[in-house]
């Protein structure tokens, strides 16, 4: 049987995900952190680890993409997964005056917060705030969670559907020790750091247009050494396996200073 191991509590997105990904046959293996989510797979603890790497609204998940960096894990798989925050308590609206849920939860909830005058609490994950509202057994405390999550934890759902934009989605990524087969389609990302100098990275970016293979998203981050340096994550169409692409990315690492593939995997159509 599919073991995944997901950072934050039972009942989080990322448990779903993982869920709709590798069937409801999984055994899903909660973590308390993303690095220990990623950890598990690394000791054979888990085969995969689910972590969300961005949401169509908010953007990046930072955490994941740095992790991505120091990780020996490969990306295999991802999926764009449905986010549908609802309000969970044990009183009414009216009532409320603080909610707990995940810092991007709360940020797509903002409207909401703001129109209710809600006091924002930070918790580890959805789910946990499911917890910390079911342990603090309060009419006035409130969180943003899945109707799912809801259920698993006893508390009722106040309200459905609370996020600032209707259409939301997260992207999460699947990954193993082993690299995945090509498939029909496929998707590759890498990171590479550019050497100080004028036009670098733009030459870097060139040979997506003389290989013709699209470039599909790049994200930069700090590369955290105290420099206002950043490495650039970097996800195209195709697999490493191909000639074509083996030719850019030598290309490529001849004029970066780091670079790192971090997996080709079958590409899941974006919603």
């Amino acid at each position: 049987m599919t073991r995944v191991s997901f950072p934050g509590t039972r009942g989080t997105y990322s448990e779903s995900a993982a869920k709709s990904f590798f069937g409801e046959s999984a055994v899903t293996v909660p973590a308390e952190t993303f690095g220990e989510a990623l950890g598990m797979v690394e000791s054979g603890e888990s085969e995969y680890a689910a972590i969300p790497i961005e949401n169509m609204l908010e953007g990046a998940v930072g955490q994941s993409y740095d992790l991505l960096l120091s990780t020996s894990l490969t990306i295999v798989g991802e999926i764009y997964y449905p986010i549908r925050h609802c309000l969970i308590g044990l009183g009414d609206i009216g009532q409320a005056s603080t909610i707990y849920s995940h810092p991007q939860a709360l940020e797509q909830c903002r409207k909401f917060i703001e129109g209710h005058g809600l006091r924002r609490m930070v918790a580890f994950s959805t789910a946990d705030s499911v917890k910390i509202v079911r342990d603090l057994n309060r009419t006035d405390t409130v969180c943003i969670a899945s109707e799912g999550a809801a259920e698993l934890y006893g508390i009722p759902v106040m309200l459905r559907n609370i996020a600032d934009h209707p259409r939301n989605y997260t992207r999460f990524f699947m990954m193993s020790k082993e690299a995945a087969d090509p498939a029909r389609r496929n998707k590759t990302s890498l990171v590479v750091s550019v050497r100080d100098e004028p036009g670098a990275l733009h030459s870097v970016l060139g040979h997506f247009r003389d290989h013709g293979i699209n470039m599909t998203k790049m994200v930069s981050r700090p590369k955290k050494t105290g420099s206002w340096e950043y490495i650039f994550f970097i996800d195209f169409d195709g697999h490493d396996r191909n000639g074509n692409v083996q030719e850019m990315i030598a290309e490529i690492k001849q004029q970066t200073s780091f670079l790192k593939l971090l997996g080709s995997y079958p590409a899941s159509p974006a919603p």
